[in-house]
């Protein structure tokens, strides 16, 4: 799509990119792929869970918590590794081998009582498991006309956020009769995903997954030169964008590590983080497809200014000494940053450069989106115990940071053709 769904082509009208016309002309597969990825993630229990299982099996909440470290570090080699499978194998046959592969392994979890061979199994659980999401975006992308591939990813992120919502309270329900369901049931839901692949996605990539002789940088020998990640590293721009999406996770990833103990410390209790957290849910899985519904009309530049700037400015009202109004002030605020840019970066990496490096190219952002997430955990309560509520105008600071790098990172005019393609 061509800067984000800003300069549709003539006939791509804002109304045959909204909601329900993207979602009616969907091919079958499209359909499927969002049904199946809704499945999977109703079944993501390990990572919530995974700490409390091991410490009610007998381990000490240092080796519990490292086990869950070592399951996030296997997911994110896991999408490098489905970056390059998906490029060389193709969507559909890494989605089956990600499933089928994860749910075994997923199983095999309740069986091994070793410590160092427990934290192999987690490892690769996280790697193959993690496998599948470059593929999956990498064909949603495929099967979606460019002008409409900010709404299909606002659809894919609905999706994926309202199984993850949900993953929770069923796996509450499943651990009140034994902690085994918890892993039949995660191994079920893969399992289900990869039925769904199986019958409804398309066996090879279509026509629009053609390889491409030029990349957007238009250095077609270099290009030729060049393959794997080592063509994406040498993708400058692309580079500087891997940069802001990291920046982004780092920012992002506080309201989940440094808010909570903000809160505390400004005297509220752990049920108004609670609410602020769900206020946060609400709006991205009520929200997210109406204002994707405009957004996707302005130039991906702009989409990704705006939401750096709501994002950093979120985050630095936290720093007001106005008690709980500030906590719902700036929630709403960087809330409404990801509404707004989540969709686009989301699609961007897909149309960033040549289709046949597209997994690569998704797989490349994953990982900088997880990398970023695992370090600002422990970046910012890093940061918080040294200078406390200052880690806030710094998150504002960091926005900035990758908001220059977005905007220099993203292509005014992104080298992508029609990638409609049928089931």
């Amino acid at each position: 799509m061509t800067g984000a769904a800003a300069g549709n082509s003539a006939g791509n009208s804002a109304d045959d990119a909204g909601i329900l016309a993207t979602w009616r002309d969907s091919p079958l597969a499209s359909r499927a792929l969002l049904a199946g990825i809704f499945v999977n993630r109703l079944g993501a229990f390990i990572q919530v869970f995974l700490v409390l299982f091991l410490t009610n099996r007998g381990f000490s909440e240092v080796q519990a918590g490292t086990a869950l470290g070592v399951f996030t570090t296997g997911a994110v080699l896991g999408v490098i590794v489905g970056g390059a499978m998906t490029d060389r194998l193709g969507p559909r046959s890494t989605i089956l081998l990600s499933m089928i592969g994860g749910a075994a392994l997923t199983v095999a979890i309740l069986y091994v009582h070793n410590y160092g061979a427990l934290l192999a199994v987690v490892l690769v659980v996280g790697l193959v498991g993690g496998a599948y999401r470059p593929a999956a975006s990498t064909l949603l992308s495929e099967l979606t006309p460019k002008h409409r591939q900010v709404m299909i990813f606002a659809m894919y992120r609905l999706a994926y956020n309202l199984g993850n919502t949900a993953a929770p309270l069923i796996g509450a329900a499943l651990v009140a009769v034994s902690y085994n369901l918890l892993f039949w049931g995660e191994a079920a839901a893969a399992l289900g995903y990869g039925v769904i692949a199986a019958l409804a996605l398309p066996r090879r990539r279509g026509a629009g997954a053609t390889a491409e002789a030029a990349g957007p940088a238009g250095d077609a020998a270099a290009e030729h030169r060049r393959s794997g990640y080592a063509a994406v590293l040498a993708d400058r721009r692309f580079v500087l964008f891997l940069f802001a999406l990291l920046v982004n996770a780092i920012v992002y990833v506080q309201y989940l590590s440094t808010l909570p103990v903000a809160m505390s410390a400004a005297g509220l209790g752990t049920s108004w983080y609670g609410l602020v957290v769900a206020l946060n849910g609400v709006i991205v899985i009520t929200c997210e497809l109406l204002v994707t519904k405009v957004v996707q009309q302005w130039q991906m530049r702009i989409v990704v200014l705006a939401g750096f700037v709501l994002l950093g400015a979120g985050m630095s009202v936290y720093a007001l000494p106005f008690g709980l109004a500030v906590f719902v002030a700036g929630t709403l605020i960087w809330s409404l940053a990801e509404i707004i840019a989540g969709p686009t970066m989301f699609a961007y990496p897909a149309m960033a450069g040549p289709e046949r490096l597209r997994g690569r190219y998704i797989g490349a952002a994953n990982a900088m989106f997880g990398v970023g997430s695992a370090s600002g955990a422990v970046i910012g309560l890093a940061v918080w115990n040294q200078v406390g509520e200052a880690v806030w105008p710094l998150c504002g600071l960091a926005a900035l940071v990758g908001l220059v790098a977005g905007w220099s990172g993203i292509r005014p005019s992104v080298a992508a053709k029609e990638t409609a393609v049928t089931a």
